[in-house]
C-alpha cells in the first residue's frame, strides 16, 4: 500500500470519529418541550424507518334501548284505554278487547303507528314470521297494555277497519311502560311508515337507525332463519293435512278441487283420497295479489294446482296456504297456480252430527297409525248434514264489520249441537235473509268444515245451500 493511500484511509477514519463525536454531544430535548413530528427531525437513524401506528378502533357504542327512552304521558291529550289481546295477527297488527264505549263491537282492531313489518298472514316475507313472534312474546308477557291514539280521537287507517296506535306494555307492576312500536323498530324487525311524522318521530328515527349501523334481522343482510327460500314442495292435500305441522313455513304445491268462495280473498280446495276414503282440505288466502287470470283459475268447480306457502294464522287458528301468485306473461311458470281442469263440483259428503262433532278416525301413514278427530282430518272440506234443528239464532249487527248482517244458527239433530255460522245471505230478490227465516225451522246444510274459537262448526256461503225441510 502506498504512503497516499495509507494517508487518505486515515483521513477517512477521523472523519468518521469527528461525526460521531458531533453526534453524542447533541443537547437532549427538555422535559416538557415540544418534540418535532417531523420524522427527520427525530433521533431516529435511517437505519430505523419510521413504522405508522395502527389507527385506534372505534369506540363501541351501548346500544339504546330507545323504547324506554320515551315515557307514556297520561295526562296528554290523546287517547288511551287499558286494554288485552283477543287475537294476535301479526308484526303490526293486533285485535284487543276494549270496552263497548269504545268500539261497539267490544274489539278495536289495531294498526301500529309508524312501523311495517315484514308480511307473515297473506305474501310471507323474510323476518314477518319473526316480527311476529316479538309481538306476541312481548304482549303475552305483559301485566299491563295500554293503546294510545296519535291524536285526540281513534284515527282510522287506510282501511277504514284498523285504528292506528301506540302500543304500550310492562311486565311488572312497578315496571315503566314499554313502547312497542319503538322496540319493534330498534330490533331491526319493521321499516318506517310515517315514522318521523308522529309525536315520537325523533324516538323513532333514531331507533331505525341505529338497528342499520347493528345490522339487525331486516337490515343483517343475513338469510332468515325462518324462511323458506327452496323450491316447491310437491305434495298431496292428504299428506299435507296429516303432517301440517312439519310444512309451517314452507312452500308445498299440490292440487285439488276448488269447493267454495270465502267471499273474503279466499277459497278452499279440496281432494279425495281413495285409500282412506277421506276428503282432505285447505284454506287458500290470495289476498290482493290476484285478478283477472290468476282469480279465474281459483274458480269454483276447477280443478287447480297451487303453489304458495304454509302457515298457521292466528286470527281463526287454523292453517292456510297463502303467497299465491300468477304471471300472466308466463303462464306455465311452475310456480304459478294453474287451472288444470273445469266444470267440478264440491263433495258435499254426507255426515252426521255426531261424526262431525265426536267422531274420529284412524289412518295408516309411512310413520304408522295417526288417529285424530273426524272434523280436524276433514278441515276445509264440503260437507252435508240434515234434519238441523235450529234453536237459536244470532245476527251479526255492528255496522263497522264486513259480516253484518251474517248469521250463527244453533242447531241440534239426535241430541248433539252444531254450529252453522253463515256469510250475508241473499234471497232470489236479492234481498237480505234474517234470522226469523230459520229460526226454530229444520234444516239441510252444505257448508264447509271450519273452526272458530275452540270449536267446529260449518260455514255456509250461499242460500242455496240451505233448505227448509220443516
Amino acid at each position: 500500500m502506498t504512503t497516499t493511500m495509507r494517508r487518505f484511509q486515515s483521513l477517512i477514519v477521523f472523519v468518521l470519529f469527528f461525526a460521531l463525536v458531533l453526534a453524542g454531544c447533541q443537547t437532549a430535548p427538555t422535559p416538557g418541550a415540544d418534540v418535532p413530528s417531523d420524522p427527520t427531525s427525530s433521533n431516529q437513524t435511517p437505519s430505523e424507518p419510521s413504522v405508522p401506528s395502527e389507527p385506534a378502533e372505534p369506540e363501541q357504542k351501548e346500544p339504546v334501548d330507545y323504547a324506554a327512552s320515551v315515557k307514556l304521558d297520561l295526562s296528554s291529550d290523546t287517547l288511551k284505554q287499558e286494554v288485552t289481546v283477543k287475537t294476535f295477527v301479526d308484526g303490526d297488527t293486533t285485535h284487543f278487547h276494549v270496552p263497548t264505549s269504545v268500539m261497539e263491537s267490544g274489539v278495536l282492531k289495531a294498526r301500529y303507528l309508524a312501523i311495517n313489518t315484514p308480511e307473515s298472514t297473506g305474501k310471507i316475507e323474510e323476518y314477518g314470521k319473526a316480527a311476529s313472534a316479538f309481538t306476541k312474546e312481548k304482549l303475552s308477557a305483559a301485566t299491563s297494555i295500554i293503546i294510545e291514539s296519535e291524536t285526540s280521537r281513534w284515527d282510522p287507517d287506510s282501511t277504514g277497519g284498523r285504528y292506528l296506535v301506540w302500543v304500550w306494555y310492562k311486565t311488572a307492576e312497578d315496571a315503566d311502560y314499554r313502547n312497542l312500536n319503538i322496540e319493534i323498530l330498534q330490533n331491526g324487525l319493521a321499516i318506517a311508515n310515517s315514522a318521523a311524522n308522529n309525536r315520537y318521530g325523533e324516538t323513532c328515527t333514531a331507533a331505525i337507525q341505529q338497528a342499520r349501523d347493528g345490522k339487525l334481522n331486516i337490515y343483517s343482510g343475513a338469510p332468515d332463519p325462518d324462511f323458506y327460500y327452496g323450491d316447491a314442495v310437491e305434495l298431496t292435500l292428504k299428506e299435507l293435512r296429516t303432517n301440517i305441522s312439519a310444512y309451517n313455513g314452507m312452500k308445498v304445491a299440490f292440487k285439488g278441487i276448488i269447493s267454495a268462495n270465502s267471499g273474503t280473498q279466499g277459497v278452499y280446495i279440496e281432494d279425495y283420497d281413495p285409500e282412506t276414503d277421506l276428503y282432505y282440505g285447505m284454506y287458500i288466502y290470495y289476498g290482493h295479489g290476484l285478478a283477472g287470470p290468476g282469480l279465474d283459475v281459483l274458480s269454483v268447480g276447477n280443478e287447480a294446482r297451487i303453489v304458495g306457502s304454509v302457515q298457521y294464522y292466528e286470527g281463526g287458528g287454523t292453517w292456510q296456504v297463502s303467497d299465491v301468485s300468477y304471471r300472466l306473461m308466463k303462464p306455465d311458470d311452475p310456480g304459478n297456480i294453474q287451472k288444470l281442469s273445469d266444470g267440478h263440483t264440491a263433495s258435499y259428503r254426507l255426515t252426521d252430527a255426531d261424526m262431525l262433532m265426536n267422531g274420529s278416525v284412524t289412518i295408516q301413514t309411512e310413520e304408522g297409525s295417526l288417529s285424530a278427530p273426524y272434523a280436524e282430518f276433514a278441515m276445509g272440506t264440503s260437507v252435508e248434514l240434515k234434519g238441523l234443528q235450529v234453536v237459536e239464532a244470532y245476527t251479526t249487527t255492528n255496522e263497522e264489520s264486513s259480516s253484518k248482517g251474517a248469521m250463527t244458527l244453533i242447531c241440534e239433530a239426535n241430541g248433539v249441537q252444531v254450529t252453522v255460522r253463515t256469510a250475508v245471505l241473499l234471497d232470489e230478490n236479492n234481498t237480505l235473509i234474517t234470522q226469523d227465516a230459520y229460526l226454530g225451522k229444520t234444516l239441510d246444510v252444505k257448508g264447509i268444515i271450519d273452526f272458530f274459537d275452540g270449536n267446529y262448526q260449518i260455514k255456509v256461503y250461499s242460500a242455496n245451500n240451505i233448505s227448509i225441510t220443516n
